[in-house]
Formats: C-alpha cells, structure tokens, sequence
C-alpha cells in the first residue's frame, strides 16, 4: 500500500516558472488530471493541498510540475492522498523548461 500525504510541496531549482498540479486515479481507475496551482520562479517552493484542486480525498496521486513554456513532468512514485494528514511529500525539480528533473526529497510530519 502507498504511503498517505495530505499536502505536497515542490521546490524550484531550475531556470524556469513551475506550478503544481496532480495526476490522481478516479474511481474507475482512469488517469485524470487535477487542476493547476499559482506557478511560482527559481528559489521558491510551493506547497499544494490535492484536495484544493479537485483530487478526491484517498486517491492515488502523482505530483505533476507544470513547467511554463516547456515540458512538463510527473513524480515516479504515488502517494494516498488523505485530507488533513499531516504529512508531506517534498519534491524539487531542477534543469531547463525542456530538459529537467523531478525528484523527491522526503517525506515529513
């Protein structure tokens, strides 16, 4: 069984505007796609909840960064999102808008 997160956060390392969003399964096991977060620049970190952008409380999610005017990519590992758990999944994402990796850091209370 994949760990339980209630939030996310996604720290931005690479030369380039990044927000999050989520890839989730609904409940027919389809892939779907969350909505987007405010993206944020190089330096900075955000922290999403899943809940506020529309993932349904005990979905299986993947982080998605959005990378302005490049390519997007999607966090290798799923987590269960559970409303109010207390802890976090870090990621930092590093590189260019075309050429850029997305790792995860840890996972705190």
């Amino acid at each position: 069984m994949a760990t339980s997160v209630g939030k996310f956060t996604l720290h931005d390392g690479g030369g380039f505007n990044v927000g999050i969003s989520f890839d989730y399964l609904d409940s027919n096991h389809q892939k779907l796609r969350s909505q987007t977060g405010p993206s944020f620049p190089l330096g900075q970190t955000g922290t999403a909840d899943p809940g506020d952008l529309g993932v349904p409380n005990g979905s299986i999610v993947w982080l998605h960064a959005d990378v302005v005017w490049g390519d997007d990519n999607v966090a290798a590992q799923g987590f269960v999102y559970e409303s109010g758990d207390s802890s976090t999944a870090n990621y930092t994402i590093t590189g260019t808008t075309l050429n850029n990796t997305l790792g995860l850091i840890s996972v705190t209370n």
